[in-house]
């Protein structure tokens, strides 16, 4: 579930805010004047996330060292 907040109630209530984030899997959006700027997410969803893009990363990297025949700083 998401829910949002104002900045102003994140600061006053960011231990209940993490709370809620973590033992009752709750993901908060924060607004800074009626507009959504930043979200609090639970460390599984971000591992979620990133998982794609470190396996996009590691095959470019696999893929340049090859071509570089085995160099990483081959261009540098």
């Amino acid at each position: 579930m998401t829910n949002s907040i104002s900045a102003t109630q994140a600061r006053t209530n960011l231990q209940e805010i993490i709370n809620r984030v973590e033992y009752g899997r709750e993901r908060i959006v924060i607004e800074r004047h009626g507009k959504a700027v930043v979200a609090i997410i639970g460390l599984e969803d971000l591992k979620r996330l990133e998982a794609p893009e470190d396996a996009i990363n590691s095959e470019k990297l696999r893929r340049a060292i090859a071509e570089n025949d085995g160099e990483v700083y081959k261009n540098l």
